[in-house]
């Protein structure tokens, strides 16, 4: 059961051009059912129906969650949800590679998601973060542009440590982006971000560069590209010199580009394409943090306001 997991994870690598998340996590969640099938005494995803599916389902949701204190708990809709799309996935390729005769997770219908609304930045915790440090070191340089063209972009963490110096046309103030599924996006640069890029990369980069170094832009101390708990370490780093005691999770400054997109007049399809969003729904929760900007409108432009 192990080999076919891993062929479905090699589609999604190389065929797919899943990000090396979606790949972990579906990773995780296939090695959890081919565990409990083991258990069962399944050996074989021929031996797997809805009847198995269902009841592996069921055991998920009362199963002991893991933590500090373990405890018993439902499972929550998200979990669940990634868990039947994971299953869906897997035996939707195994079909049609005619892997597997048939797909019986076809029948297993997806929970409803709750749409959390993302925080983002204020526009003044904005101008804090992106205020330039005291002390211009090669590193500090490195992390002024991370930060200015990730404000500027509204990249993802991956977006922004992959990013290469033959995707920047900064004459020209725009970025060819690679995002997921290998798709590319063109994203304009503002002059802050320019000015922020120019100067890392004449006054900075060169003096992290080995012969070793890849030629991705943002390097670190030891001249090689980041990790994403590396680079995210150090824009948190960042943050709290800054002065800024909020809990600022990896995603936090692409949802302040949207947001304060979105609050100033962009039109929404425009900022689905700069986010590289496939899907329009996926951008129109932004629709809800500008309640602000909702209300000037309103009464601007309300005969009764």
């Amino acid at each position: 059961m192990e080999s076919l997991v891993e062929d479905f994870l090699q589609h999604l690598r190389h065929e797919k051009g899943q990000a090396q998340h979606t790949q972990r996590t579906y990773s995780a969640l296939l090695g959890a059912f081919v565990a409990w099938a083991g258990q069962q005494g399944i050996t074989s995803w021929e031996s797997v129906g809805l009847p198995e599916l269902m009841r592996y389902l069921e055991t998920e949701r009362e199963r002991t969650l893991k933590g500090p204190k373990p405890r018993k708990g439902r499972l929550s809709s998200e979990s669940l949800y990634l868990e039947i799309a994971a299953l869906r996935a897997f035996f939707r390729f195994a079909e049609s590679e005619k892997l597997l005769p048939g797909n019986p997770a076809e029948h297993l219908s997806l929970p409803r998601r709750w749409k959390r609304v993302p925080k983002a930045l204020s526009e003044l915790e904005i101008e804090k973060l992106l205020l330039p440090e005291p002390e211009q070191t090669p590193a500090s340089l490195c992390d002024q542009a991370v930060l200015e063209v990730a404000y500027a972009s509204g990249l993802r963490l991956a977006e922004l440590r992959t990013l290469r110096l033959e995707q920047l046309q900064l004459e020209a103030s725009f970025m060819t982006v690679i995002g997921k599924g290998n798709k590319e996006r063109v994203v304009p640069l503002g002059e802050k971000a320019i000015e922020a890029l120019r100067r890392y990369l004449q006054a900075g980069r060169p003096h992290l560069v080995t012969p070793r170094s890849p030629a991705t832009v943002f390097l670190t101390r030891r001249g090689t590209a980041f990790a994403p708990v590396t680079l995210w370490l150090r824009i948190k780093q960042r943050v709290g010199r800054a002065g800024i005691e909020r809990n600022v999770t990896p995603h936090m400054l692409r949802h302040s580009f949207a947001t304060h997109l979105l609050e100033h007049g962009a039109d929404l399809r425009v900022i689905q394409e700069l986010l590289g969003h496939s899907n329009i729904s996926t951008t129109e929760v932004y629709t809800h943090v500008s309640g602000q900007r909702l209300r000037e409108v309103h009464q601007k432009f309300h005969p009764r306001p």
